[in-house]
């Protein structure tokens, strides 16, 4: 009889965060390696930002809060809603958790039952099917191909949705693929969602300041409100605040859920560190110009790796509208052979002979449900991306 859990079995790793680890790994000893798996900005957490952390410790806030946030910070929130999106909701309505993950998984944890169904559009996030298991409940992965934006098409979830469906996850901007929702394309999926009234919406808005080419970011409460009382709205300040090591996410919806997610984190983690949340605060209250100057650059470096990939070999790189990440094909790689002898016959195979002749580590198209892709943050200065971009076309073109 094994020691660990039956559940464990359902799950893996998180494969971005294992690539990020196997880089740093051959860095230490010694390789040229470069890291284009972690989905993490490279800017510094602002100055002000830091300073209301260092406020907090120098004041004594250092002690247990409310455990599903503090009420300075739900208020903080309440009011980034109505600025920024607006929707409405009293602190009752929202929850703060240690990251963006951790609100995800109370919403899970509290809500699903063995065998209720979570709709998952691919290329997804690597964690949404593993919480979903994690929580006995059983993922659907729509495919939602390249030909469509990477976008989940209207009758594509009318036929993903049964009398089993529970949640139905939304990630715009998207990690990995950078696709983004508009509000058009919302309200179609919104119109099969109010035909099934036992669905819930729980939608990712974790990069929704990183969008590009004048895209407009909408997210669903705000263009279907009738869709209001079935939504819990996600996000938080890792991306948009270079805040990830802070690990403050957050989230508004139904109160009964809210309060539930508040139970389920009660018995874990307790509240989220009393110091991240006066920073997070002054995140959503103090300056948001950076946010915009700091999205320009990601741009900039978006069209430099878009146009370099589509200049290597076998790859085909489509232009994204949002969030920090290319999800390039590698279609036209497959069956070569790469300069240790092996065969190229998945876009796993591909990632990892890349990493053995140029020491680039992405990650690879099926962790994240769809291939044959990749995923390459450009969250990284753009020498280093220059360079990796390079050695791309090098190792593309020295297959035979």
């Amino acid at each position: 009889m094994s020691f660990l859990a039956d559940r464990l079995s359902r799950i893996k790793p998180s494969p971005t965060i294992a690539v990020t680890s196997k880089a740093r790994a051959l860095k230490a000893a010694g390789r040229d390696v470069i890291g284009l798996g972690a989905g993490e900005p490279d800017f510094d957490t602002p100055e002000n930002i830091r300073a209301a952390g260092i406020r907090a410790i120098e004041g004594g806030q250092t002690r247990y809060t409310d455990v599903d946030g503090t009420p300075e910070l739900k208020k903080a929130i309440c009011a980034k809603f109505l600025r920024e999106n607006g929707l409405t909701y009293t602190p009752d309505q929202v929850t703060v958790g240690v990251g963006g993950k951790q609100v995800l998984y109370n919403a899970l944890m509290a809500t699903l039952n063995a065998g209720d169904e979570v709709i998952i559009p691919a290329p997804y996030w690597v964690s949404y099917p593993d919480m979903v298991l994690l929580a006995e409940g059983t993922p659907v992965s729509v495919a939602c191909p390249a030909e469509n934006g990477f976008k989940l098409q209207p009758a594509d979830l009318e036929a993903a949705i049964t009398p089993k469906t529970k949640w139905l996850i939304l990630n715009s901007p998207s990690n990995p693929t950078g696709a983004a929702y508009t509000a058009d394309e919302l309200k179609a999926l919104g119109a099969v969602l109010l035909r099934h009234a036992h669905v819930y919406i729980m939608t990712d808005d974790m990069y929704e300041h990183l969008v590009y080419d004048d895209f407009k970011f909408t997210t669903i409460a705000q263009v279907v409100p009738e869709l209001y009382d079935r939504t819990l709205t996600v996000n938080g300040v890792s991306k948009s605040y270079s805040m990830t090591g802070w690990r403050i996410g957050y989230a508004a919806g139904p109160k009964a859920l809210i309060k539930a997610m508040g139970v389920i984190q009660s018995q874990s983690t307790s509240n989220p560190t009393s110091i991240s949340q006066a920073a997070a605060v002054e995140a959503l209250n103090g300056p948001q110009d950076f946010i915009k100057e700091r999205a320009a650059v990601f741009q900039k470096r978006r069209d430099l790796v878009v146009s370099m990939l589509n200049q290597a070999t076998g790859l085909h790189c489509p232009n994204p509208e949002g969030a920090f990440y290319v999800y390039p094909s590698c279609a036209g790689t497959i069956g070569k052979t790469a300069p240790t002898g092996k065969v190229i016959e998945t876009d796993e195979d591909f990632a990892s002979e890349l990493l053995e002749a140029e020491g680039v580590a992405v990650v690879h198209g099926a962790a994240f449900g769809l291939s044959p892709f990749f995923r390459i943050s450009y969250a990284t200065s753009t020498d280093v991306l220059e360079e990796a971009c390079t050695r791309i076309q090098r190792f593309c073109g020295s297959l035979k």
